[in-house]
Formats: structure tokens, C-alpha cells, sequence
């Protein structure tokens, strides 16, 4: 008898056999002790000089997939058949979602431990951080007196009514801000926060970091909250040179310098459970920790190497130095859940 498929569920299958068909090849490959599989959210231009790199000082080749989403669901989907022995990915939501699906594996390494302070890394060795960003508030230069705007808490102070942009409440890098006030201030304190800035938002939640700084370029608001990078790639975007004039229109306040510090947030690497090639994803990690690698991976994004000493971009070295909060980003992570509730209760985004 024969099988029928509707064009949706014929699409599928042919997905799927695709998938069990790489799985299969690579599944072979990866017998060799030369060679590393790695699933990689970060993009080709930042990570392919430092696996080129990794190669030719070590003699093992990476074998590479690049996505831009659903890495998560593409392991759990191939189980132990996985490839992948390690991935790459940002933020600490997005490690911590692959620890609570039970899809990584403890690392002990005391090159990593000496390199990433213990607040960048996960207690039982599941993540490593390599890279950091700080959350900050971007500022107009001439609407926004200079000390007017110092912490986190100010986005919610009553002078601040109808001044503030930001993107959803929702998006993995606010509740990642929010549970970083969890940790600090409590839930309700958190929650009362989350309340006041909504109630000082020039529009409605919308669009990513970089549409916030237009947002106040424009004149539609006088702060917003960004990322670090997002000033680096404005400011040397000359494929779209307009937003090198909104990077211009504003300055970069580190958050709350004289308590807890800014929220800085990371991007980072895990071993898989599935992982054939243990050791050798262990070597690449710690390449990727070392001086070279640190240099060349941080400048790619305009980000701040984890490790310390490592000399910064010239131009994120003129936004000058800053104190990072020290929370745990582990205790942080467990405080996303929690954020996300609050974010609903309040109705952020609405």
C-alpha cells in the first residue's frame, strides 16, 4: 500500500531524511581524532578566522553548522545520533535553555577556569563564556542632561514619563536584564521596575537594538536600552551609513556605576551529551579563551573578551571602562522564568 502525503507532511519527510542522512555521514566522519563537530548560532564572519586558526595550530579540523535559530531543537530532535560535540550560541538564556533540556555536559578544564572568571561560566562546568556585552542605556546627546540618566531604576522615574524606547519585554536580552534585577532587588522590586518603565515608554515595544537608537535619533524618545555592539556596528556601518549619523546622536551610559554595576551578558560554548569528540571540543573552547582567540573574537562583534588583560576594539575602548555587575549569570538564568512572568503581569508589551 502506498503512502500518501499531504505538502506539508512530504516537505517534512524530506527534511527529516536529509537530516538523518547528514546525521549518518557525519556520524561516520566523526570517528576521526582529528576533527571537531560544532553547532554555531554565531554568524560565519565572526567565528570562521578563529576555526581556521584552531586547525592550523592544532591539526583539527572543524567540521561546522551554521544556524541562525533552532539549534535547540535540532539536537533534542537527533537525541544521542546527535553530531554535534559542542555548540556556540549568545546569551545566557539561550546556554541555559540547552542545560534545562538536559543537552550538555559537565567540562572540567583549568585552563577555562583560570581564564573566565566563575560568574562567566556554569558552576558544574556545563557553559563557558567567551565574549561579553554589556546591557546599557543610549542617551541623546542633547535632550538628556548629562547626570539626569545614571541607573536602571531611572528608565522608571517619574522624570522619564513618555523618554523611553526599548524592544519587547519579552525578547531574550530584557529578561535577561529583569532577572539580573531579580537577583539583585527581589521579585518585587523587579516587578515595580518592570511597571515604571512601561509606564515611561515613548511607544509601544518594537523592533531590535538598533531601531531604539533611530527611535531617539528621530526624536521619538530620549533613552533607550541597547547592547554594547550595536553602538560598534552603527558607528562603522558604511553598507548603511545613516545609522552611523543615529550612533552620533547619542551617548552610552553605563548603568548604575556606583552600586551593583552594569548587566553584562555573554556569549558562549557548551559540550554536548552526545559529544564523540570530547577532547578535542574541550581544545577548541580553550582556544577560544586564549589571548589570540579572545582578541579576534571580541573585535569581530565589537565586543569585550572574558578574559581579562586582553587589549579591547580601539572604539569599544573609547566608550571607556565601566564596573560589571558580578551576579552569578547561572543565579541569573534561573531567574528568567520568573522575569518572563513578571514582564506578562505587567503587560509590558501591550
Amino acid at each position: 500500500m502506498k503512502t500518501k502525503y499531504s505538502p506539508r507532511g512530504l516537505f517534512l519527510a524530506l527534511i527529516l531524511g536529509a537530516a538523518l542522512a547528514g546525521t549518518a555521514w557525519w556520524g561516520a566522519a566523526s570517528a576521526s581524532a582529528a576533527e571537531v563537530n560544532l553547532y554555531s548560532e554565531r554568524q560565519k564572519f565572526l567565528i570562521g578566522p578563529l576555526l581556521e586558526a584552531f586547525t592550523k595550530e592544532t591539526g583539527i579540523k572543524v567540521n561546522v553548522v551554521y544556524l541562525k535559530k533552532g539549534m535547540l531543537e535540532r539536537i533534542r530532535a537527533e537525541g544521542a545520533n546527535s553530531p554535534a560535540d559542542l555548540i556556540l550560541t549568545s546569551d545566557i538564556g539561550n546556554l541555559n535553555n540547552h542545560v534545562e533540556a538536559g543537552l550538555l555536559q559537565p567540562v572540567a578544564s583549568a585552563i577555562l577556569e583560570a581564564a573566565i572568571p566563575a560568574h562567566y561560566r556554569h558552576p558544574d562546568g556545563l557553559w563557558f563564556g567567551l565574549t561579553t556585552r554589556a546591557r546599557v542605556i543610549f542617551a541623546h546627546k542633547k535632550r538628556v542632561k548629562p547626570g539626569e540618566i545614571k541607573t536602571y531604576e531611572d528608565l522608571a522615574a517619574p522624570h522619564m514619563k513618555g523618554r523611553v524606547c526599548t524592544r519587547s519585554g519579552k525578547h531574550i536580552y530584557n529578561v535577561s536584564l529583569l532577572a539580573s534585577i531579580i537577583v539583585a532587588k527581589g521579585e518585587k522590586a523587579a516587578e515595580e521596575w518592570a511597571r515604571g518603565v512601561k509606564a515611561n515608554l515613548a511607544r509601544r515595544p518594537q523592533g531590535n537594538d538598533r531601531a531604539q537608537v533611530k527611535a531617539v535619533f528621530q526624536g521619538e524618545c530620549d533613552v533607550a536600552l541597547g547592547n554594547t555592539y550595536y553602538m560598534g556596528k552603527m558607528a562603522t556601518n558604511d553598507k548603511a551609513p545613516e545609522q552611523k549619523e543615529w550612533a552620533a546622536a547619542v551617548n552610552l551610559i553605563f548603568p548604575n556605576q556606583d552600586g551593583r554595576g552594569t548587566h553584562v551578558n555573554i556569549s558562549g560554548a557548551g559540550v554536548t551529551k552526545s559529544a564523540r569528540n570530547k577532547a578535542n571540543a574541550i581544545k577548541l573552547i580553550e582556544f577560544l579563551a586564549g589571548d589570540k582567540a579572545q582578541k579576534i573574537y571580541a573585535e569581530g562583534n565589537f565586543e569585550y573578551p572574558v578574559k581579562a588583560g586582553v587589549a579591547l576594539h580601539p572604539l569599544v575602548a573609547s566608550w571607556g571602562t565601566f564596573k560589571a555587575d558580578t551576579a552569578s549569570l547561572s543565579d541569573v538564568a534561573k531567574q528568567r522564568i520568573l522575569a518572563t512572568k513578571i514582564m506578562d503581569r505587567v503587560r509590558f508589551d501591550n
